[in-house]
This record gives C-alpha cells, structure tokens and sequence, in this order.
C-alpha cells in the first residue's frame, strides 16, 4: 500500500466536498470546450444491469484488487470520474481527489484461441445480438463468457495501470474507481466491452447462423441493425463506431498519454509482488 491517501493531507474530505469538487472541476473543464463523459451513478449499486454487474463482480474476483477497490467504489459513488473513455485496449479517465488525476489503464486484447473458444461454446444458443447486449441469455452462456480464465474480462495480468497521482500502491483509489467506472458504463453501452476486448459481438451471432438444430433444421439467429439496438438502449449505437472499424485487423498500439515525471507505470505481475515482500 502507497503511502499517500488524498484524506491524509488537510484532513477528511466529506463526500458532498468531494461530490461538489467533482461538479466544479467539471464545469471547468467543459467550458474549455474539452468533450467529456462523466459516470453517473444513481442510488448504491455501481452498476445493475448483466454486463456492468458481470464486470465488477469479475474485479472483486482477484486478490490483487482487493485493498483498493472499497475505496474506488466510494470515488465513483461521488461522483468523482468526471471523464471516462473507452476504446479498443484502453481506458482513460480524469478523476477528481485533492488535484485532477489522469488515469491511463492498458487491457490486452481478446487472445484468438479464447475468443474461438468463447463463439464456439456458445453456438446455437444466442438468437440475436439485441439478446446478447441486453444479458437475456441462458445460464450455460452466462457461465462461458464470465469464466475467470477462459472467459471475456481481463485477468490483472492483462492489464496494465498509470496514475498521475503520488500514491505508488499497484492500484491506487483512482484507478479502482476508474474500473467501477467501467462496470457503470458498461450498463448503459454493453457494447464497450468488446470494443475494450477488440472483438465483434456480432460475431457470437453469426457462429449460430445455419448450424443445425436437433430437429434437423438450419437454426437462424438474427442479427439487428444499429437503430434497433439503439432503441433499446437509449443512445445512439452505431457498431462500426463503437466496435471501431479496426477490430477485424486491431491496430498497433498507441503510445499513452503520460505526464512526464509524474505518470508511473504499475503493472501487477508476480515479480512486482515478490519486490514489494
């Protein structure tokens, strides 16, 4: 654990403080004309729906989150992601403690063999990509695409955390709260995760398209244009924009933004915890 906590100078900050620093910092940065895509969390739980709730309960799944995530989930109750990106392989945030922090976290791709795997096992049992999106799937398909390691989410080992803050700890609470950010996100537009992930979820659908049903019959599963999903969800989805055109061919990858002296790099491996014992 890091030895710097944003309560630990100039006393506790209450969690209106925080909410209504959040608001200025914000407001602040929207008159400057930057673009920015705050989490909004309403009520208690982080995230309510499959895919949101599926993420966060796959974080506090891992040990090696475990210290800082409590403490993540009260800077993303409060308000305190102000800004919060998506795309494929990275996540960047701007979270609001006693300065504004820049968060970078690096996710590894989808590996091939596992994402073979993953349409494989669930052909035949997805009837469109609407279903898929919305978690009303079976069980069975529930059970394969949150599998801890052969599964869609990252393994620490897949992911790669920079903070802007002083605090060294692997996870600080500003990346913890970034995470939770996602899972809230992820309610809202379930197609980021594949985006992170750079893999297609039509493709789950197709995987079921023609194979044979135990009637003998060629099974059809539907896959639906971009305004039904956006109906149903309530934003504007279009798939070649939010699963990026690239995916079939993911590009390299893109140098981070950094803060010079200031950014560091925390990468969970096991090395790193044999250095800190």
């Amino acid at each position: 654990m890091g030895w710097y906590s944003d309560d630990s100078w100039g006393g506790y900050v209450s969690a209106a403080e925080r909410r209504r620093k959040a608001a200025k910092q914000l407001a602040k940065i929207k008159k400057s004309g930057r673009k920015v895509s705050p989490v909004e969390i309403a009520g208690r739980k982080i995230a309510t729906t499959f895919w949101g709730d599926a993420w966060c309960k796959n974080l506090e799944s891992y040990s090696d989150f475990s210290n800082r995530l409590p403490r993540g989930r009260t800077y993303a109750r409060n308000g305190s992601v102000i800004d919060l990106q998506i795309e494929t392989g990275l996540v960047h945030s701007l979270v609001s403690g006693r300065d504004l922090y820049e968060v970078d976290i690096e996710i590894e791709p989808l590996a091939k063999r596992r994402w073979t795997g993953i349409k494989r096992q669930c052909a035949g049992q997805i009837d469109s990509l609407i279903e898929l999106l919305q978690g009303s799937i079976s069980k069975g398909v529930m059970e394969i695409v949150t599998g801890k390691t052969e599964g869609l989410f990252p393994s620490p080992r897949e992911i790669a955390l920079y903070c802007s803050c002083p605090d060294w700890a692997t996870m600080c609470k500003h990346v913890a709260a970034t995470l939770y950010g996602v899972g809230a996100r992820l309610d809202h537009e379930p197609a980021l995760l594949f985006t992170l992930r750079a893999v297609d979820p039509a493709e789950m659908v197709e995987a079921a398209i023609d194979r044979p049903s135990s009637g003998g019959k060629s099974r059809r599963a539907r896959v639906l244009e971009s305004d039904e999903l956006s109906s149903v969800f309530g934003v504007d989805i279009d798939m070649r924009g939010v699963l990026h055109e690239d995916l079939a061919t993911p590009a390299k990858k893109k140098p981070l933004r950094k803060k010079a002296a200031r950014v560091k790099k925390r990468t969970i491996t096991r090395s790193t915890r044999q250095r800190k014992k």
